[in-house]
């Protein structure tokens, strides 16, 4: 396993992380969990991303109970979870949903915290941008979880940069905990965010990046290219707004010209696009998610690609890709 700073924090991530969106709880119980999870960091992954919306609140359960049959010293892992939408039990509380308010950011790190079974929290983030909160409320709010010791870092997740600069910027005038991170959806189909939108903040502010979605939900293993399988993630009810995307012909035919590709490499189409994303030297880390054992040692074989993928046979991979991308 190879490590990367989380930008210019001190921290240490695994290039390849193991997440819980759409599996834990749906997909995946606590056995499951625990034999993935342990699978995981024996091959060096210290990583394990969460959100206290997944599954209202159920994928920090597991994962919780997952680490207590673990036992591993705290030292040697790393946990994230994302606030914004609040629980689904928590009904129509008009301060618990869809909003960074301070009221709800305080109580949300205490729900979480209890969840997980963890007295701190590594990574926080706020999982989508608030346009009704001012953006000094929610930074002095994250800024005082972190100096409570309830968290040791926070960051964004799928914020414009303009926003993570004003953030960023806010801290800095009033010596507050910064943003040090960002969490983005980062595919070959997915590109423009990362690759533009955000460049002026790697150097300017240091950013990190703990990429979501490498394999587009699925479509860049190609199981999509005769439809939807059952028991895949489109098939899941409450992944119906996926379909249109992952029937997308244009994108499955481009998958199609990449299968030769990652054939030629010794890989599999889901490795090449792994090693793609983690190609990238601004990807602190890359977020797998898997609902099998063999999925996830399959997700570990990117890693013998990346050295494979040259300047040349990045440019044929672009060529495939790169016009459909947004």
């Amino acid at each position: 396993m190879q490590y990367r700073r989380l930008g210019r924090a001190g921290l240490r991530v695994s290039t390849l992380s193991l997440g819980s969106w759409v599996t834990y709880h749906n997909q995946v119980d606590t056995g499951s969990a625990v034999e993935m999870m342990a699978a995981a960091y024996d091959a060096g992954i210290n990583f394990f991303d969460n959100a206290e919306v997944y599954a209202g609140g159920r994928s920090e359960e597991i994962m919780g109970a997952a680490l207590k049959q673990l036992a591993w010293p705290r030292l040697n892992y790393v946990v994230s979870t994302k606030f914004f939408w609040g629980l689904d039990r928590a009904g129509d509380a008009i301060n618990r949903k869809d909003t960074l308010n301070r009221k709800y950011l305080m109580q949300a790190v205490d729900g979480s915290l209890r969840r997980f079974g963890l007295e701190h929290i590594d990574l926080i983030y706020c999982h989508r941008a608030d346009p009704h909160t001012p953006v000094e409320e929610t930074v002095r709010a994250m800024s005082d979880i972190i100096t409570q010791g309830k968290a040791l870092y926070w960051g964004t997740s799928e914020w414009s940069a303009a926003d993570i600069r004003a953030a960023w910027e806010i801290a800095e005038r009033h010596h507050l905990h910064k943003p040090v991170m960002e969490q983005p959806q980062y595919h070959l189909f997915h590109r423009k965010r990362v690759e533009e939108e955000y460049s002026r903040l790697y150097g300017d502010i240091g950013l990190g990046l703990t990429t979501w979605s490498p394999l587009a939900s699925g479509l860049l293993t190609g199981k999509y290219r005769d439809g939807v399988p059952a028991g895949s993630r489109g098939a899941l009810e409450n992944m119906a707004f996926l379909r249109d995307g992952l029937t997308n012909p244009a994108k499955n035919a481009a998958v199609a010209k990449l299968e030769p590709i990652a054939a030629e490499l010794g890989g599999t189409l889901a490795q090449l696009a792994l090693a793609w994303v983690a190609k990238n030297p601004r990807v602190s880390t890359v977020i797998t998610g898997a609902s099998r054992l063999p999925q996830l040692q399959a997700n570990l074989g990117a890693l013998d690609l990346l050295d494979k993928l040259t300047p040349e046979v990045l440019a044929r991979i672009d060529a495939i890709t790169q016009p459909l991308a947004d």
